[in-house]
């Protein structure tokens, strides 16, 4: 051993531990809590043990593997025992089975029946405009529907919605969710903080608030929850799977490859961890101008169409450009609460929630 290198010690170990990441994302095993106990004797024997739960069992496996690989190459260590303890989520009903109360089928979210995750790949694609919207198409179809944002560095949906109305608290100390237009029920950390106020947090933190988020909500009821999710796929994703039984994860690209670059990311987050793709959205698929009806493909051409055939997934529709949209957006006022009949983007938006609400079994 070299006598400039470090002394071998379990402080040591967990320092080369930070360099492990978990499959898919950004932070480390030891942040994440995974690692239970390190050991290192007089005569440098190493052993680490691990708890990790997950679906799928290539995650414990390329931990395994990577711990394996870290800490072998550190000066003085003679043995190596690495030791995970691999538990599958609890499971949670599908469904109601034979003789159940219909009221008892719920998610992991007290309450809830069923949670769909909507994500992208990358920022600028019109996830959060599409959660906004497939809420309140769920809610025009009649069910109880629920809208939780949980971008939480960037929190838009207040202002889709048109309201600055601070969420209640019940007699548990629960959030009590606002209820907007279409009778969504929302809560944002943009109902939290003052407009033009940062959310200056670093991920542990931004991780502990989706957590309070998820867990401290009364819904009073919800059919279905609608979690828009920040861009990417990081700290906060991997909360939400670890977290959460999703009934699915609706994609949002827009048809340009490189939007499709990070959709594949996204479905691939996902399967990973072995949540089921409800499918793709392709948002911004094409412009109708107003004056001539002739159809243009700004982003490119059905490139949301190849993609989910590619992948294997549903494409549950093709959102137009449309600048109806938008205004309604920044006048707190979502185009699905306008009349299918008046507006392709509403129709559109109608048919994917009816066609989530059969796949869901509602």
């Amino acid at each position: 051993m070299n006598n400039n290198s470090p002394t071998l010690s379990p402080a040591l170990v967990r320092a080369a531990l930070t360099t492990v990441k978990y499959p898919g994302f950004t932070r480390d095993i030891v942040s994440f809590g995974l690692v239970k106990e390190v050991t290192v004797s007089p005569e440098g024997a190493v052993v680490v043990n691990l708890v990790v739960e997950s679906k799928n069992a290539d995650v414990p496996r390329y931990i395994y593997e990577s711990v394996m690989g870290t800490i072998k190459e550190l000066p003085g260590v003679t043995k190596l025992d690495v030791n995970i303890e691999h538990h599958a989520p609890q499971p949670t009903k599908k469904g109601p089975a034979a003789g159940d109360d219909p009221a008892d089928w719920k998610s992991s979210i007290p309450g809830v029946k069923h949670v769909i995750a909507v994500a992208s790949g990358k920022g600028g694609v019109g996830k959060s405009t599409v959660s906004a919207n497939l809420a309140v198409a769920l809610a025009r179809l009649g069910y109880r529907t629920g809208l939780l944002d949980l971008d939480i560095y960037g929190p838009s949906m207040a202002l889709m919605f048109g309201t600055k109305e601070r969420p209640g608290c019940s007699e548990k100390e629960q959030f009590l969710p606002v209820e907007v237009a279409g009778g969504v029920k929302l809560l944002s950390m943009g109902l939290l903080v003052d407009e033009a106020s940062p959310v200056a947090v670093r991920g542990p933190l931004a991780t502990r608030y989706v957590q309070q988020f998820l867990r401290d909500v009364d819904w009073g009821g919800l059919d279905f929850l609608i979690l828009d999710l920040p861009p990417g796929t990081g700290d906060i994703q991997l909360t939400i799977v670890q977290t959460v039984e999703l009934a699915g994860a609706v994609i949002v690209t827009t048809p340009q490859e490189v939007a499709l670059i990070d959709a594949r990311k996204a479905v691939g987050l996902f399967q990973r961890v072995n949540t089921p793709i409800l499918g793709l959205i392709e948002n911004m698929s094409y412009f109708v101008c107003p004056s001539d009806g002739l159809v243009y493909h700004i982003f490119g051409e059905n490139g949301g169409e190849r993609e989910a055939q590619k992948l294997g997934v549903p494409l549950l529709g093709k959102i137009p450009l449309d600048i109806d949209t938008r205004t309604g957006g920044d006048q707190g006022r979502p185009i699905a609460l306008s009349d299918p009949g008046q507006s392709r983007v509403a129709a559109a938006f109608e048919g994917i929630a009816s066609t989530l609400a059969s796949v869901l079994g509602e």
